[in-house]
């Protein structure tokens, strides 16, 4: 096979899409002896990584994710073995495109950074992150080192939807993209704009519809692997030139997948490891968490084609793990413990929008000073947010309120399209903890519930520990459950328990969400100075 390939997967059902595409790695070289065999089990990551683009560069992995409105977006996985990953750093430092995306006058929930592409182009030792917004334009991004500082390469005017990026063997880049009608562009060798443009490929009606490209040169053939939302996989391959023209193979369709009562695995990546073996790493619908990614060997036919291995007719639970060098490192955990005693926030967590900078500050804790009045949750700045570990887990965080202000609301929610928290109001010189629900959006994101409260207690002193603890197994509505403690050691439950939802439409899955914002007047502060993530 040729250099090691990768990129991720991208789920973006009908309306929504996803683009990434596939990344040049390094050559084999000698490493240490091979882990001992193991086995791995799926979801190789439970929390919600969505339209997953995976590739390998030496002897690292990456994997590049959606995040829609979360700032700032498309995270960057990094992993020595494929099934231990940790967040390296984003490749959209800010979401500059437009007021909507700093929740002035107008709002960006799910728009943003859909199903975007991660590649790695060995002759200039760059890292390019590639995506489409708002169905107006396509961003690049460029990096020497996944952590960053990245860097808007260009703009280009055509916006590739869905798009997965290619490094040709001879450093050409393309670009698959379209949603049933797919496309491939090819840029300038500087790759700011697009010399060609060209219909490859019209699905068949009997499909329906194919999109969330990823581009791969393998052996000399051309493939592009798409999603038929959200059920199955299919992949085109041309042996006469990325332009084609292609033929068509159904990769799965109405595959079990390994998470009960979640979906099919589908729209995701492929990846070459460097002893040769191929993995194809896919997301599964598991609302209200998310979507999961997945992974799975895959083997090639005699005519190249790739079949992923199942157990049992189904994608495995478990399978053995990849045969790999034994990783430099640990990874660093997704959950844990942050007390925020850094320069900058770790990579782990993302605002609601982009943040107003000027009204919050790490060091000594998280200090988050109220940057909008408002009392619609939905519409302040300065949410922090965090992924949720499924299949249950529980966030703690330990708050110092003796800045905030009357008419101030700071807490710790489940957010989403329906949201809840327990939190602190402070009104008339007085604190009180309290549990609201019933905070909502419609079908369009507009708020249609800005809140109910439906339990309370006084407080004193200046300290309250506030947790949440959210089950996201998939299948169902989950419980979400709020306690309070003023000690740190004993917790008092809060409120009835919150449903949380399980429809697919908002995309992105329930977060953790730390927030304070004013209802009469700015100048109040809280500060976090502990926040933990714990599974049973």
């Amino acid at each position: 096979m040729d250099l090691s390939w990768s990129h991720q997967h991208l789920t973006r059902r009908r309306t929504l899409a996803a683009a990434t595409g596939l990344a040049a790695g390094a050559l084999l070289r000698p490493g240490p002896a091979l882990a001992a065999a193991a086995q791995y089990t799926n979801p190789v990551i439970w929390q919600d990584f969505a339209d997953i683009d995976i590739m390998r560069v030496g002897d690292t992995y990456y994997a590049s994710a959606s995040t829609m409105h979360y700032s700032p977006g498309a995270p960057v996985l990094r992993s020595y073995d494929l099934v231990n990953w940790e967040i390296a750093g984003h490749a959209v430092p800010v979401l500059d495109f437009g007021a909507k995306y700093d929740l002035n006058g107008a709002r960006g929930y799910v728009r943003g950074i859909w199903a975007s592409s991660l590649a790695y182009r060995p002759s200039n030792r760059t890292f390019y992150w590639l995506g489409q917004i708002d169905f107006a334009r396509t961003y690049v991004y460029t990096a020497t080192a996944v952590e960053g500082p990245w860097s808007r390469l260009t703009t280009i005017s055509t916006p590739y939807y869905d798009a997965g990026l290619l490094v040709d063997t001879d450093d050409t880049l393309y670009v698959a993209y379209g949603n049933t009608t797919i496309s491939v562009a090819q840029l300038s060798p500087d790759g700011r704009n697009q010399v060609r443009t060209q219909e490859v490929f019209r699905t068949p009606s009997s499909v329906g519809t194919l999109e969330g490209a990823r581009f791969y040169k393998i052996n000399g053939q051309y493939y592009i692997f798409l999603t038929r939302p959200a059920n199955g996989q299919y992949i085109l391959k041309s042996s006469s030139g990325p332009f084609g023209p292609y033929t068509m193979r159904q990769v799965l369709l109405d595959l079990r997948g390994p998470i009960p009562g979640g979906g099919v695995p589908h729209q995701g990546g492929l990846v070459r490891t460097q002893s040769g073996a191929w993995y194809y790493m896919a997301f599964v619908d598991a609302y209200p968490g998310g979507r999961m990614p997945a992974l799975a060997p895959v083997t090639w036919t005699a005519d190249g084609w790739p079949v992923v291995q199942l157990v049992n007719g189904a994608w495995g639970t478990t399978y053995p793990s990849p045969a790999l060098p034994a990783p430099p490192r640990q990874v660093t955990p997704m959950t844990g413990v942050d007390t925020f005693d850094g320069t900058s926030l770790e990579p782990r967590w993302e605002w609601n929008h982009n943040p107003d900078n000027t009204k919050w500050s790490v060091g000594d804790g998280l200090t988050l000073r109220t940057a909008t009045v408002t009392h619609d949750l939905y519409w302040a700045r300065n949410t922090l947010t965090h992924r949720i570990q499924g299949p249950t887990s529980t966030a703690t965080a330990q708050l110092d309120h003796s800045a905030m202000r009357d008419g101030d609301r700071a807490g710790l929610a489940l957010l989403r399209d329906s949201s809840a928290w327990i939190g602190l109001k402070r009104d008339g010189g007085a604190t009180r903890v309290v549990m609201v629900t019933g905070l909502t959006m419609d079908g369009n994101w507009n708020t249609t519930g800005t809140g109910t409260e439906i339990a309370s207690a006084p407080v004193s002193g200046s300290r309250i520990w506030l947790r949440a603890n959210a089950d996201v197994r998939p299948g169902a509505p989950r419980p979400g459950t709020f306690s309070y403690s003023t000690d740190g050691i004993t917790f008092t439950r809060l409120g009835p328990a919150f449903s949380m939802g399980n429809d697919w439409r908002f995309f992105m899955g329930y977060r953790f969400a730390l927030f304070n914002h004013a209802t009469q007047a700015l100048g109040g502060a809280v500060r976090v100075t502990r926040f933990e993530v714990s599974t049973p």
